[in-house]
């Protein structure tokens, strides 16, 4: 049938788009689990503000084809080759649309969200998303079917491509590109992504936008203005109140306000132990049998957190690895936007690897994987750690390897033979050490478990869980190994998706801390924060050392309300007690009562010392980043 004389080809595309993105967001709807609180009226609500941001998006796609419109020379035009153009063009457009909505499919089954801020990471990292791409999914069906589907709807449409071509490129086809241009320019004035949320659902607020539109805000806005787009206090008050949150027993200030440096006193002789903190990738509490599952995943764990000192409350700071990182390396709540990991100048900070290769540690950051991903290289040699990433392994160290690393069997071994290099050479040592091998696509050597590789969640926890028990039982054999700290804890959580923006529950992760012959195996079920566990550890230690970490020795800090700290990308929330603070952009901040058991919220009314409290610490470590003040003063 011909389209409409005024609209053509653009009016043939938009149509298209506008049905492909309402098919992806009913098939994104059918994803969500039926416990997600979604009501008709929410859905339909979902549906009206989604079509304004499936237009919104439409609008800066059509950018190229108005500039086209507007500059393409009439002898193109009106040459008899171009209907052929304009179909190959549709068909180019077409495939890169279906390809769009079906990585949106995957990305909202692995991450229960719309484009944002992580499919921005995978943008900047192609070669290690491409490779997990195609270790995870058969790729080269799923790009033939895409193929199909475009040119079959190319060739079913072809006459009505060739008479909408007819009628756009006609006389009036520069006033029509001029008035195209128009429309991300009311876009970009009069719509926000902060309007997708549409209510305290989050499955609601993801149904509300568009992948295209949250890709690139998210890509425009990696870093927030706290000042300007959350509630905030008179700074100078927001900083006398954190310096009195932040002292505790067995420090004082070395440094005049607005500066948090102090000097921490241990109590008792100084322990000069080697410590190794092991982060494992996406390790939740909710998997382990220490924590109540029992699916039988963590045998090694379960007897480990017998045989250690267990934190059962512990919450991640975040939903990313680089979040985790910098919360446990620097002591600083999270930020709004992306971590201070992936931040230019991100070097400097006082930081727990510059704290003990003060105290004479050898200081190493040991990935399995190439440290340019997410910035660790150079964040972590700025701040005090020398470098072992995947290009420090020789071909003999290698047994299997997936696009994200070595296996964790590996890089346990390794782990090892750079410890044995500083006892041998009578030097303490201090590694950090991240694994990889509990992430899609999910592969580890084979005959290790009783789960095939390649199948899913279940086989990355228990096969990390092998590793670990592989590898305390090759350090027992080893001489540092009765004069060793080591230290398991998570990133982050397996899936931090749910019904709320911040869903409680799916930030626990697992602390336990090991050290036969030093440390009383023991249960602390206080509440804490991940910007905690570097404090806490460096006080077994009795470490006597000076710090600018806002976090606190959860052991020593009797008189002191427990608290934590959760994120998003753009949500902060502050717990404390079984109450949740959330913080927003456009000044949002609304408080809810959460059960610990099962993660179901209430709202409450603000209460205004928490939200002052909350503020403090959020809009105080804002500050103290802007400004410099928790990095080393350079003479």
């Amino acid at each position: 049938m011909p389209m409409r004389r005024p609209l053509g080809i653009i009016g043939l595309f938009s149509l298209i788009y506008l049905v492909i993105a309402t098919v992806t967001r009913t098939v994104l709807l059918l994803m969500i689990p039926s416990e997600s609180g979604l009501t008709l009226p929410l859905v339909a609500k979902a549906y009206g503000v989604g079509l304004v941001f499936d237009a919104a998006a439409l609008s800066y796609l059509l950018i190229p084809a108005a500039l086209y419109l507007i500059f393409a020379p009439r002898r193109l035009t009106e040459s008899k080759g171009h209907p052929a153009v304009v179909r190959t063009a549709f068909f180019v457009i077409l495939y890169a649309l279906i390809f769009g909505a079906i990585a949106e499919y995957f990305f909202f089954e692995e991450f229960s969200t719309r484009f944002n801020f992580i499919a921005v990471d995978y943008l900047v990292y192609t070669g290690e998303v491409i490779g997990n791409i195609r270790e995870s999914y058969p790729l080269i069906p799923i790009l033939s079917g895409i193929c199909a589907a475009a040119l079959a709807t190319v060739y079913l449409l072809r006459n009505a491509i060739s008479r909408a071509a007819a009628v756009t490129f006609g006389a009036r086809r520069r006033r029509l590109g001029a008035m195209l241009l128009a429309a991300p320019l009311a876009a970009l004035l009069l719509v926000n992504i902060s309007g997708t949320a549409i209510s305290a659902n989050s499955y609601a607020n993801e149904l509300a936008g568009n992948g295209l539109y949250g890709l690139f805000a998210a890509f425009r806005n990696n870093e927030l203005d706290f000042n300007r787009f959350y509630v905030s206090r008179d700074e100078r008050q927001a900083m006398a109140r954190l310096r009195s949150l932040v002292e505790e027993r067995n420090n004082h200030y070395a440094a005049a306000a607005p500066r948090m440096t102090r000097e921490i006193t241990g109590e008792g002789r100084e322990k000069r132990l080697n410590v190794i903190v092991v982060v494992e990738e996406s390790l939740s509490a909710s998997f382990l049998g220490a924590f109540g599952n029992k699916n039988g995943l963590s045998p090694n764990i379960d007897r480990l957190a017998r045989e250690s000192l267990l934190f059962t409350h512990l919450y991640a700071s975040g939903t990313r690895t680089v979040r985790g990182l910098e919360a446990l390396t620097l002591s600083v709540p999270p930020l709004p936007g992306t971590s201070i990991v992936k931040r230019p100048d991100n070097g400097g900070f006082r930081s727990w690897g510059e704290i003990m290769k003060e105290k004479g540690y050898d200081t190493r950051y040991i990935y399995a994987g190439y440290g340019y991903f997410d910035n660790m290289n150079a964040f972590f040699s700025a701040n005090g750690f020398n470098i072992v990433d995947r290009s420090n392994f020789a071909g003999n160290e290698i047994t299997f390897a997936n696009i994200w690393g070595v296996c964790d069997e590996d890089l346990f071994r390794k782990t090892i033979r750079e410890s044995q290099k500083s006892y041998n050479a009578g030097r303490p040592f201090f590694s950090m050490v991240m694994t990889t091998s509990n992430h899609r696509p999910f592969t580890y050597p084979s005959g290790r478990i009783d789960i095939p590789s390649k199948t899913g969640r279940s086989g990355g926890v228990k096969y990390a869980d092998y590793a670990i028990g592989k590898f305390i039982e090759e350090a027992r054999k080893e001489p540092w190994f009765k004069d060793t700290v080591f230290v398991f804890v998570a990133d982050h959580c397996g899936n931090s998706a749910g019904k709320t923006e911040l869903p409680v529950k799916k930030y626990e992760i697992p602390l336990l801390i090991y050290s036969p012959n030093h440390i009383k195996p023991g249960v602390v079920d206080r509440m804490m924060a991940q910007i905690d566990v570097a404090p806490t550890v460096l006080g077994l230690l009795n470490t006597i050392y000076t710090t600018d970490f806002l976090g606190r020795d959860i052991l020593k800090a009797d008189n002191r309300t427990d608290r934590a700290f959760i994120s998003t990308y753009q949500k902060l929330g502050y717990i404390e007690g079984d109450r949740l603070l959330t913080l927003g952009p456009q000044k949002e901040a609304t408080l809810s009562r959460f059960d610990r058991r099962s993660g179901a919220t209430t709202p409450l009314p603000m209460d205004r010392r928490l939200l002052d409290d909350a503020l403090a610490w959020y809009q105080g470590a804002n500050y103290i980043y802007k400004n410099r003040l928790n990095r080393i003063p350079q003479p």
